[in-house]
């Protein structure tokens, strides 16, 4: 059975949503602060956690961080902030999802439900490709520039791979959310455009005769290079 960690310290809300969790055939476990969802999360090991922003002790943005650092479980974030800035906020640290409170329990189950359906990665073969002083490790989901390993949210490397995998091809927005994000994916295309900025942020040291990701504006995105062995 999948465990839902819920992060949340109004008691009204983890109690509701803990209740629709449960009836929808998950284990849930309701914790009330930040530092100790920090501390808990590798004993508990969730297969996806729903995480509040304002919480005592350490805020969602500061657990999230942890968690990304640890691995690539999937996080929901929940707020009672609406407003774009704290979506992108949520989106671009790496969240796989957002609701902004008032929410219906249904909805958030859904969600549940449609992020643990999408894909952990695009693809998985074995083979190595090299562009230039860029080195991916396809079976081992690994990016070495210079020989120093690259760091990378779980969907931005996911996203990478993918483009890298199929080098000089273009893929429109919609293309590499259905074959990245999942065809289940409910939220903004934009989710595109910023992980593609944090791409290039991070191969920043990429000579572009190497290879470099590319916009065809108003067309998509081709991860363009020229592999060698």
């Amino acid at each position: 059975m999948k465990t839902i960690m819920i992060v949340e310290d109004e008691p009204a809300i983890s109690r509701v949503l803990a209740a629709y969790i449960k009836k929808a055939g998950y284990d849930c476990v309701v914790i009330s602060r930040g530092d100790e969802a920090i501390q808990q999360f590798g004993l508990i090991q969730p297969s996806l956690l729903l995480l509040d922003v304002m919480l005592p002790g350490a805020d969602g943005w500061e657990v999230l961080r942890e968690v990304r650092r640890r691995n690539a479980c999937p996080v929901i974030m929940l707020t009672a902030k609406g407003d774009i800035g704290d979506r992108l906020t949520g989106l671009n640290s790496g969240a796989d999802d957002y609701i902004a409170k008032p929410f219906e329990p249904e909805e958030v189950v859904a969600r549940i439900h449609a992020v643990l359906r999408r894909p952990s990665q695009a693809f998985a073969t074995n083979d190595q490709k090299h562009y230039g002083s860029l080195r991916i490790d396809f079976k081992s989901r690994s990016v070495y520039l210079n020989g120093a390993t690259l760091s990378f949210t779980p969907k931005d490397l996911a996203l990478l791979l993918f483009l890298a995998e199929h080098p000089n091809q273009l893929f429109s927005r919609e293309q590499l959310i259905e074959r990245v994000w999942g065809i289940d994916y409910d939220g903004s295309d934009r989710a595109v455009d910023h992980a593609i900025k944090r791409l290039r942020q991070s191969l920043l040291h990429l000579p572009p005769e190497e290879g470099e990701i590319r916009t065809l504006r108003g067309t998509g995105y081709q991860f363009y290079a020229n592999p060698s062995t």
